[in-house]
């Protein structure tokens, strides 16, 4: 079942192009809806190549989804849950950093043992 699109993916597919073609001095200093447009779509990106609800990805404030195949979750806290910045969901997105080395960064809570997107990751 694939996932029902919010955004176009030609505006998210410029977005994100538009934050990975910025240093990191620039992409900090990127208009907050750009931004907010970019995560969105990364993270649609995400849910449609690894359907499934076993694992939510919280990218606060911007959005969250739940992807990877398994067990479905329906209420309360989710057993697998990532959670990271949106400049650090980005970089991953992109390929500018790895899983590994965002874990190492400290600014990534990954709980769960499906919690971990190396294999999904970089989207483009």
């Amino acid at each position: 079942m694939a996932i029902k699109r919010r955004i176009d993916p030609a505006e998210g597919s410029r977005a994100l192009a538009r934050w990975s073609e910025a240093d990191a001095e620039e992409a900090a200093k990127l208009p907050r809806p750009l931004i907010a447009l970019a995560v969105r779509y990364a993270l649609e990106e995400l849910a449609s190549r690894a359907e499934g609800n076993s694992v939510e990805v919280r990218v606060p404030p911007f959005g969250v989804t739940q992807c990877i195949p398994g067990p479905r979750h329906t209420r309360g806290t989710p057993p697998n849950v990532i959670e990271l910045p949106a400049q650090l969901w980005l970089a991953l997105a992109t390929g500018k950093m790895d899983w590994e080395t965002a874990l190492a960064t400290g600014k990534v809570t990954a709980s769960g043992l499906r919690a971990d997107l190396s294999a999904e990751l970089p989207l483009v």
